[in-house]
Order: C-alpha cells, then structure tokens, then sequence
C-alpha cells in the first residue's frame, strides 16, 4: 500500500479549504483518510500542520504532495502565507509596452548624448577654422 500526504478538499462552493491528510494513494481525493494531519485555507491564508506528524510519515516511506511540502516549509520557518508577496503578473501586451518605453528611453538618450557631442566639438572646431582665415 503506498501512501501520500496530500490535500483533501472541504469548503463550499467558491470558500475552498483543505485538509492536509495522509491517504492511501488509491483512494478518492475526497476519500477516507488514515490521519488528518491539519489544514490549509488559501482564502483567508490560514495554514496549521502538525509538522511532527509530516516528517513522521516522509520518514515512513509516504510520498508528500508539492503543496504540501510548500505549507509545511512555510510553517517550519515561522512564515505565514499572508507574508508572501506575489509580483503582480503582467499580460504580454504590457510587457511589449513596457519594453518599448525602455527602448525610446535609451534611444532618446542615446541621441542626447550624441547631440551633446556634437555640440561640445562644434565650439572647439570653430576657433581652429578662425586661425586659420
């Protein structure tokens, strides 16, 4: 029999939560569970794990889920999931745009800085022909 520890789902309707449970791997993601372990509510950001418990079964032979690594870390440091912040993630037309802006920056700069050229050797050129007449 292989076991995981994984997340069962409870909740209504769109107020999702999740039990940290260990199964047997076969069973129902919904199904009975061998030890419920703690919870996870990712709407409200709450998260409790008997981390004993986790190590306890990983150290049995049980196979931990992604997620439930990811909480059980979170909880092992002392962090709470309110304390990550996420970058806002942008759509590729703001990542053109935003690109774009960079690149008229640094091509406006580019001509300043040859116009400034310019005119720093134009001054210096002038007195050289005057000289010379």
């Amino acid at each position: 029999m292989s076991v995981k520890v994984r997340l069962k789902r409870a909740g209504k309707r769109n107020a999702l939560s999740f039990r940290i449970v260990v199964m047997d791997d076969r069973s129902s993601r919904d199904g009975k569970a061998i030890e419920e372990l703690g919870y996870y509510n990712p709407k409200t950001k709450e998260e409790k794990v008997d981390v004993a418990r986790v190590e306890y079964w990983a150290g049995v032979g049980a196979q931990v889920s992604d997620t439930v690594r990811a909480v059980t870390n979170r909880v092992k440091n002392g962090k709470s999931l309110k304390d990550v912040v996420r970058k806002p993630s942008l759509s590729k037309k703001a990542v053109a745009r935003i690109k774009a802006e960079e690149e008229a920056k640094a091509k406006a700069a580019a001509e300043a800085a040859a116009a400034a050229e310019a005119a720093k050797a134009a001054p210096e050129e002038a007195p050289a022909e005057a000289q010379q007449n």
